[in-house]
């Protein structure tokens, strides 16, 4: 079995104006999986608990994780000065968030299975210090973190594939070489970063991996760039487990960027991943991240899920 992580209070964050990120986006994967039931039988759900302090701050300033909380608590509704809201009940649904993520890590190594997060608010432009691009807590740093210092693992990889790049996760691993970040995104697109020589500082030199890509590629280029580069530097550095920073907004018909993927590249570009999981004998833990067009978003999900789940 396969676990498909997920809590019903994501469908609690919510903003007072209209916004792409929103629960409709985790009302269409549920549905889309209602539907294949084929790949539901195959998906252990499980439902996940709160992050607390500790593991937040494991990848978060405790000035940043106050400053959330504080926010929230008066009733502020947007966390940044773009675009990350927020509502009554979304300090609870980002641990939550994070939360499940946790909850992936610990099947991960306790049992030796592998997860998908359905989680919201999406979590990879969070940085140490700051919310932004909808996102409070960096669900997948936070994992990551939680795995090295629970589990005494020694190096994880992270390949991030939404379009916009996860300047967040790059962030606050930047330094490290205990993390191989890795990210396809288009360029240029908000936020900006993620260029080729952004390839991290000290002992982190070359544990940062960016492929930007312009407007209009294909899945073509995806799937060489991740056979030719990143597979390659996942074999070199020979992680004990494996992220995926699971955005589906560089599908085609995505209202907010300009790649050309389809729902079979997700697939493929899950394959690739699935058999170095295999071959190195270690865990895959996927999260959700970004995807607006709702049929675009559950129509790629359950492409990916099938290849997990397998």
């Amino acid at each position: 079995m396969f676990n498909f992580i997920f809590n019903e209070n994501f469908l609690l964050h919510k903003s007072t104006f209209s916004h792409v990120e929103n629960p409709d986006r985790m009302t269409a994967i549920l549905s889309g999986i209602e539907k294949d039931e084929l790949l539901k039988s195959k998906l252990n759900f499980i439902p996940s608990g709160k992050a607390t302090d500790e593991n937040i701050l494991l990848a978060h300033s405790e000035a940043h994780y106050e400053n959330v909380k504080n926010k929230i608590d008066a009733g502020v509704t947007m966390l940044d000065d773009g675009d990350t809201y927020a509502c009554q009940d979304s300090f609870d649904v980002a641990l939550t968030a994070v939360g499940s993520v946790l909850k992936g890590v610990d099947d991960a190594i306790q049992n030796k299975n592998n997860s998908f997060c359905a989680v919201r608010p999406p979590g990879h432009h969070a940085e140490s210090n700051k919310a932004m691009g909808f996102c409070i807590f960096s669900n997948v740093a936070v994992g990551a973190k939680y795995a090295l210092e629970k589990y005494k693992l020694d190096r994880i990889a992270i390949f991030d594939w939404d379009v916009h790049h996860g300047n967040g996760t790059q962030e606050i691993f930047y330094d490290s070489n205990k993390i191989l970040f890795t990210s396809i995104q288009q360029h240029p697109l908000w936020p900006g970063t993620g260029m080729a020589n952004e390839r991290g500082i000290g002992k982190g030199e070359n544990y940062t991996l960016n492929f930007p890509v312009p407007p209009a590629t294909d899945g073509k280029i995806y799937l060489s760039l991740l056979r030719e580069k990143i597979i390659p530097a996942f074999h070199n550095f020979s992680p004990d487990l494996i992220f995926i920073s699971a955005g589906f907004d560089a599908h085609k018909d995505d209202p907010i960027s300009e790649i050309n993927l389809i729902e079979n590249d997700y697939s493929e570009m899950t394959k690739y991943l699935r058999d170095i999981a295999e071959h190195k004998n270690i865990q895959i833990i996927s999260v959700l991240e970004g995807g607006y067009n709702l049929d675009a978003l559950s129509n790629s999900v359950n492409s990916h899920l099938r290849v997990l789940a397998e």
